[in-house]
């Protein structure tokens, strides 16, 4: 009928190794987004409610 039959042991690893493959990409997006996010400075701007209520009174 089909010339691909496919394994159930085969189709398997198969998939096991692509969502190994996605997995690691996924784990490697986020270690990048970790570092950038840390190489940073930190953020100078005055925070609060002090300065939020010296905004509104002005």
């Amino acid at each position: 009928m089909s010339d691909k039959t496919i394994s159930p042991k085969n189709g398997g690893t198969d998939r096991k190794n692509r969502l190994a493959e996605q997995l690691r990409a996924n784990l490697q997006k986020r270690k990048a987004q970790s570092r950038s996010r840390r190489t940073g400075e930190a953020d100078q701007r005055a925070d609060g409610l002090g300065v939020a209520e010296k905004m509104q009174k002005d």
